[in-house]
């Protein structure tokens, strides 16, 4: 008995040295193949700085993107507003021509009026209804009349046809006399106001 305990002892070591071999060679392998690895590793850096390039660059076409929407959506609302101005012009001036054609037959029944002062009758109440109906009709048309007696001489709104001396109560720059009024359509002048100016 004692003999069989002895030799188990000496098998034990020589198992425990073949194990410790075997785990050095399996250590001398995966030595062998971090080798590999390495690469693997030394890739990484690499492949970060190539996807962190990448991204760079899609940053910059996405704002470059960006940046052309903002403007073409900046152009559309140009022309969206210069179409609805564009609209509004021609809806308030496209009687324009029409009105300037009806200045000559609104001048004759007001020299007719002025004529007709004196008389009295169913001529006279005829032109002033009529004066009244056409007056009514060019001003909801968004025509107004530019009467500038005694009102100092504005070059936008009135001609000067002539520079007068200063007569009793006006100074230099008033209007003295007006020959003929001015019309505009809204804002724009159809016929400058023709005056006499008082000279300074």
């Amino acid at each position: 008995m004692a003999q069989e305990e002895k030799s188990q002892e000496q098998v034990n070591p020589a198992e425990e040295l073949k194990k410790a071999a075997q785990a050095a060679e399996a250590a001398e392998k995966e030595g062998a193949a971090q080798p590999d690895a390495a690469p693997e590793i030394g890739m990484q850096p690499e492949a970060a700085t190539a996807l962190q390039e990448e991204l760079a660059a899609m940053t910059a076409k996405a704002a470059e993107n960006y940046d052309l929407y903002v403007r073409a959506a900046a152009e559309m609302e140009n022309v969206r507003r210069r179409a609805a101005e564009d609209v509004s012009k021609a809806q308030k001036f496209s009687i324009e021509k029409f009105a300037k054609n009806l200045l000559p037959v609104m001048d004759s029944l007001e020299k007719a009026l002025e004529m007709t002062a004196d008389l009295e009758g169913p001529m006279r109440e005829g032109l002033l209804a009529t004066h009244r109906q056409l007056m009514h009709a060019l001003e909801v048309s968004g025509m107004s009349v530019i009467d500038p007696q005694d009102a100092k001489f504005d070059p936008n709104t009135q001609q000067a046809i002539s520079m007068v001396p200063a007569p009793e109560g006006k100074s230099a720059g008033d209007v003295a006399q007006v020959f003929q009024r001015g019309w505009k359509i809204y804002e724009r002048v159809l016929r400058p106001a023709m005056v006499s100016v008082v000279q300074g």
